[in-house]
């Protein structure tokens, strides 16, 4: 008996079949890479210049912390996954249920930035030419929220087209895609809160 027959042979198995990730998938990872890359430099900006204004309002004179609107962003989050989940046993009623109540709960925290916005312009006299505070502040606030707004447009047309009957189970991993983005937007807006709301006051 030869010793290739008493050795096992550890490459019988078959191999596992590979396949290519979705596409789409890929490029909303290389989208989000790129996103944060952005975010990450006006977030550096805004704590450098933390203090350094040579006249006010300061950060603390003004802002005060978005906690309900902090809330209503993050339960989105939930929302949409839940959302995801009754997509994929085909629950299309649940699905459009879920995803309409993360488009309203994104859609208050949008409605209550811009109060907070109207508040510091017209009444606190911070805008964005005042002082270095307000340069940064509206420019990284500013930006999360258009990528909010951003957001909230993709969530409307995918509850338009599922109240219209053509959002079925097969597009499940598009709308996973999508719903990876509106996840991205949360948790940025993590950081952007502990920044501006917290470490910056």
């Amino acid at each position: 008996m030869s010793a290739t027959t008493l050795t096992p042979n550890i490459f019988t198995s078959p191999e596992q079949p590979w396949n290519l990730p979705y596409r789409g998938r890929v490029a909303m990872y290389c989208l989000i890479i790129g996103e944060s890359a952005i975010f990450t430099i006006f977030v550096i900006a805004y704590i450098y210049y933390i203090g350094r204004s040579l006249s006010g309002p300061t950060p603390k004179d003004v802002l005060e912390v978005p906690v309900f609107n902090t809330i209503c962003l993050f339960s989105s989050s939930a929302t949409i996954w839940l959302a995801e989940r009754a997509l994929e046993r085909s629950q299309i009623k649940r699905f459009g249920a879920w995803w309409g109540l993360t488009f309203i709960l994104g859609a208050i925290f949008i409605v209550g930035t811009g109060f907070e916005w109207h508040k510091l312009i017209y009444r606190d006299g911070l805008t964005i030419s005042t002082n270095l505070f307000g340069t940064t502040f509206y420019s990284l606030v500013g930006l999360h929220a258009t990528h909010v707004v951003v957001g909230l447009s993709m969530l409307l047309l995918v509850l338009i087209f599922t109240l219209t009957g053509h959002v079925r189970h097969e597009h499940s991993e598009r709308i996973q895609v999508l719903a990876l983005y509106w996840h991205f937007v949360d948790a940025i807006w993590v950081v952007v809160f502990t920044v501006v709301y917290i470490v910056g006051r």
